[in-house]
């Protein structure tokens, strides 16, 4: 491969990652997104530490963090790609929005620095780091989810 086409791969694997929660498909897009241990770190958003956690575990998490929205978007975009060999980092700009059945709206601004290494089966991330810097209307997600 080239890294021209390593760029595409780890572009297209960064939109994979989007379509995880726009389109609710927590079935077979994670496998082809994540290692099977990964490192999140979600703490500007949740104020949780970072954490390494198995990929099965975190699908379950996924799965139960979008439940309560009737629609999301990522606009993941500017992505500044860095190939070392077989790992990567990957810079993006995020525009995450959140619908709860109410209409109310949260908007999520950020970027995305994420790391990502080679595997038989293509490039899979094994670290995601959002770095929020702009929120409107966050929810309680634990009461939305009731």
């Amino acid at each position: 491969m080239t890294t021209l086409d390593d760029r595409a791969e780890l572009i297209e694997l960064i939109s994979r990652y989007a379509d995880i929660a726009d389109l609710k498909e927590f079935t077979t897009l994670p496998g082809r997104v994540f290692t099977d241990a990964l490192t999140l770190d979600f703490g500007s958003v949740t104020g949780m530490p970072e954490m390494t956690i198995p990929l099965t575990d975190y699908v379950e998490v996924l799965r139960a963090s979008f439940a309560p929205f009737k629609a999301t978007h990522h606009a993941i975009t500017g992505h500044v790609v860095e190939i070392d060999g077989d790992t990567a980092k990957i810079h993006a700009h995020v525009r995450a929005e959140h619908w709860l059945p109410d209409a109310d709206r949260w908007l999520v601004v950020g970027f995305y620095d994420n790391e990502a290494v080679r595997t038989p089966d293509g490039w899979r991330l094994t670290r995601v780091k959002l770095t929020a810097i702009h929120q409107e209307n966050q929810p309680d997600l634990a009461t939305a989810a009731n």
